[in-house]
């Protein structure tokens, strides 16, 4: 398809020097320019993830933090024996 575009000078200047390196015919580099930054609208930019801490205050006293760590440690194995008895 034929049309007409206005592109300014330092962009047309960039085309041009780019289909001169590239030896590709100009409207090939304008038409591979024009897809890349289609492309490009439809991926927004990834932003780093941040982790916001939070503290969670002391341990209350009296409560063994050890016990929840051995619960968790049990119920974790009993989870595994599970899975290793359904292979049977």
């Amino acid at each position: 398809m034929r049309t007409t575009l206005t592109i300014d000078d330092k962009t047309f200047s960039l085309l041009k020097e780019a289909a001169n390196n590239s030896g590709k015919p100009f409207k090939q580099v304008v038409n591979e320019v024009l897809l890349l930054g289609l492309d490009q609208l439809d991926k927004p930019e990834s932003q780093p993830y941040q982790l916001q801490p939070a503290s969670l205050g002391k341990a209350i006293q009296g409560i063994d933090l050890n016990k929840a760590l051995h619960l968790a440690e049990y119920l974790e194995d009993l989870g595994i024996a599970a899975k290793l008895e359904q292979r049977k």
